[in-house]
């Protein structure tokens, strides 16, 4: 059996007016006013019958569990008037509305550290949402009365009246204008939400951050965000995470990169430093004939991963300070030091693409 959804050229999570709009589109192409041809005939049945089942409730609660629905039985019990709805604007569900409505998601964004990003933390934050009314505890109506008949619909939700069109007199139904669709007027609303059921509030909520988070990472609050009309069901809060960029430390990843600054001598003679961590300050040892742009990892101080207990590393990039300053004395120590050595002035060394800078430059570019 063909899907439905996909003869309407849906997804499972339509709509009832999404359904209806794909099918008018639809059905127009199709219909065998515009298109005699009996494959597409047969075609506007198929997608006809779709409708019939996907626009009534039941029908399509039945067959979203793995039934029928009404597929395959031509236009079934009230088909026919739903096909006409679809094509003059009657409402594809039968009945008046409920009041109670599903809430909205809300979203909000927080800002935390690299340290917070690392270890998680937790955080009070304020906000102003929806939330059901207290003095009528989502009712809608002042000192517990209920909502009354609609004298227009007499509690239908809907008018109905002729209409003209190509295939003559139909009889066509519109939401009530007296009730809004809901079969029902609240009389005497209570004061206090104006007979939605809700009101505007702040309130605080506590969020727990998990380690290892980072820019973009969602937080999902069932249940959280704003309450529906009519006092129904709250939709979710989103918790979006914004990561402060940090004095020092650059993330990549679960790594952490740090740039560090020694002397000639002690990248000549090899040494011992002190390196600030999101854990506190490490030793890192410098190798003698360290030269600039060598890096020296620090296994397990980078970054937590998310939803484990695994880190990332710290990468060390060192960098040698060359003195740009000399008094005699040091000019007269530089050149003994160069001497002794065989180095003379304008010598230079031609480096291959397999090291020095643009060995860096391929390794960074993939080349």
């Amino acid at each position: 059996m063909a899907d439905l959804y996909g003869l309407l050229g849906l997804d499972r999570g339509a709509t009832a007016d999404d359904i209806k709009k794909a099918y008018r589109k639809i059905a127009r192409e199709l219909h065998p006013d515009v298109n005699p041809d009996p494959e597409i005939q047969n075609k506007f049945k198929e997608v006809t019958a779709a409708y019939d089942t996907l626009s009534d409730p039941q029908k399509r609660q039945q067959y979203d569990m793995g039934g029928q629905g009404g597929f395959g039985g031509g236009f079934g019990g009230g088909g026919f008037s739903d096909i006409m709805d679809a094509f003059f604007g009657g409402s594809g569900n039968r009945g008046p509305r409920p009041r109670m409505r599903q809430g909205q998601d809300a979203l909000i964004r927080i800002e935390v550290d690299l340290n917070e990003a690392c270890f998680g933390t937790e955080r009070d934050i304020t906000l102003e949402s929806a939330v059901i009314c207290q003095k009528c505890e989502g009712q809608g109506t002042a000192n517990q009365s209920a909502p009354s008949m609609c004298p227009v619909c007499k509690g239908r939700g809907e008018t109905q009246f002729v209409q003209k069109s190509f295939l003559g007199q139909v009889m066509t139904s519109r939401p009530c204008n007296n009730c809004s669709g809901y079969g029902s007027v609240i009389t005497d609303p209570c004061r206090e939400c104006a007979g939605d059921g809700r009101v505007r509030a702040r309130q605080t909520i506590n969020v727990k951050v998990p380690a290892g988070v980072e820019t973009g990472n969602r937080i999902q609050m069932s249940g959280r965000g704003e309450v529906g009309s009519g006092g129904g069901p709250a939709g979710d809060l989103y918790i979006e995470i914004v990561e402060e960029e940090h004095e020092f430390l650059l993330r990549d990843g679960d790594n952490l990169h740090i740039a560090i600054e020694i002397s000639f001598a002690a990248a000549s003679l090899g040494t011992s430093v002190k390196v600030e961590t999101l854990d506190g300050p490490v030793d890192v040892q410098i190798k003698a004939g360290t030269q600039s742009g060598t890096i020296a990892p620090v296994k397990g101080k980078g970054m937590t991963r998310l939803r484990t207990t695994h880190r990332g590393d710290l990468i060390v990039h060192v960098d040698i300070a060359t003195p740009h300053k000399l008094n005699r004395d040091q000019e007269k120590l530089l050149k003994e030091f160069a001497t002794s050595r065989g180095e003379k002035d304008g010598d230079v060394k031609i480096k291959g693409h397999k090291e020095g800078l643009f060995s860096k430059f391929r390794d960074a570019f993939g080349r």
